[in-house]
């Protein structure tokens, strides 16, 4: 085949993937304003600009596009994950840690508000709720395994309730956070973080942590395990 006989195909993909990429922006759009359960392919259609008919080209129904949307912020989500939990970060002094462990996930969620309102959807597709799961069970042991760095001596049962009790705090401040319009959310984030610090601070001390003998069974994950079950 030709160069020129493969540049009508292509041209076409590029605008498939056009195509898609209009259409997941204007579920989100959807979504965010009228929730997962009260929206429909029609009105993704008419904020998108196009007919049904074009939609139902690339999917065949609300639940399709919003599984494709959140499969493509989950995967945004595991590459923060693999950022922000590292070693390195785990030693920084606390406010330092919390900056660069929060920054991250609040920025994703400002970015990416359809995130949240397709969770809190009571009739969300179950492949979304279940690849959340195990995005979820993913954090909490990278916040258990964290804690396990600063905190050796730690029992693992101790160290697991801290990383409950702290993910808990900081997912229901960030509800809060998200909910504010741009100007009137930084002091939001900084009670987050100065309720994350108060707490952490007896169980996981303030100071920088120094390199040195670690527990075996705190190592910084070096992949998400989230991605690999997800594999």
């Amino acid at each position: 085949m030709s160069e020129a006989d493969e540049r009508p195909p292509r041209r076409r993909q590029a605008r498939g993937e056009r195509r898609i990429v209009q259409l997941l922006q204007a579920a989100a759009s959807v979504f965010c304003t009228l929730g997962y359960t009260a929206s429909s392919t029609n009105a993704i259609a008419r904020e998108a600009g196009v007919s049904p008919g074009t939609l139902y080209q690339f999917f065949p129904n609300k639940e399709a596009i919003a599984i494709e949307l959140s499969g493509q912020l989950l995967k945004e989500m595991e590459a923060a994950h693999g950022r922000v939990f590292t070693e390195d970060n785990a030693r920084l002094p606390l406010g330092e840690l919390i900056d660069a462990v929060t920054d991250p996930f609040i920025e994703f969620n400002q970015d990416n508000p359809v995130f949240l309102a397709l969770l809190k959807g009571p009739d969300a597709p179950g492949k979304v709720t279940e690849d959340h799961d195990v995005l979820h069970q993913a954090l909490l042991e990278s916040v258990t395994t964290l804690i396990g760095v600063r905190r050796p001596a730690m029992s693992p049962a101790e160290r697991a309730l801290v990383a409950q009790m702290s993910f808990a705090m900081f997912k229901a401040g960030l509800d809060l956070v998200v909910q504010q319009d741009n100007g009137d959310r930084e002091p939001y984030v900084r009670e987050l973080k100065s309720m994350l610090y108060r707490y952490l601070a007896p169980h996981i001390g303030t100071e920088a942590v120094p390199a040195g003998p670690a527990d075996p069974n705190a190592a910084m994950p070096s992949q998400s395990p989230a991605t690999t079950e997800a594999r």
